[in-house]
């Protein structure tokens, strides 16, 4: 399986120190002082605009981010502050969404994208999931807008707490794909 490769740099337009790495990184500060651009050389990647993959959170794919400021799209403090590499991830999806927190009230299975909760299932909120299989993104806004939330395989029994307040509902869901 390939790897992903993403380089970091210090400064707007690939300026400055550079940090490059093909795993996940929870604190950027470790090797840079700031960073406020990157090129992703191969793969896809989630960063994050504070340590320890917290806060605003961006899917990056092959390709170059002068200045991430712009890329966020966000007021970020200043820059990148941790990354976490996706794997490419083949076969099926399976992921089991619910409308409360602990796996609580109605429950829907997906194996396919959905871009509008709402519509799809009459379900006005998601606030915990079970990620049987792949990687998915949850997104703010119906037709995959807004912030978003990167899941990997695991139980998430309280999304709006993991989350931290960068977002109020969830309203689509995608499956992270190569031809994402």
């Amino acid at each position: 399986m390939a790897m992903g490769r993403i380089i970091f740099y210090e400064d707007r337009n690939f300026q400055g120190r550079s940090y490059e790495t093909s795993s996940d990184c929870p604190e950027l500060t470790s090797y840079l002082s700031r960073c406020n651009s990157c090129r992703v050389e191969s793969g896809l990647f989630m960063v994050y605009e504070k340590p320890n993959f917290m806060g605003h959170q961006m899917l990056v794919r092959r390709g170059e981010y002068p200045d991430n400021q712009r890329l966020m799209g966000m007021s970020m403090s200043d820059c990148i502050r941790s990354s976490r590499m996706i794997p490419m991830h083949r076969g099926p999806f399976r992921m089991r969404i619910y409308e409360k927190e602990n796996f609580g009230g109605q429950m829907h299975e997906l194996m396919d994208d959905c871009d509008n909760m709402m519509d799809r299932f009459h379900m006005s909120d998601c606030q915990s999931c079970n990620v049987l299989d792949g990687h998915w993104l949850m997104f703010e806004q119906p037709n995959y807008r807004g912030k978003m939330l990167y899941l990997r395989p695991g139980e998430y029994r309280n999304l709006r707490e993991m989350a931290m307040g960068n977002l109020s509902r969830f309203s689509s869901i995608r499956r992270i794909m190569d031809s994402c």
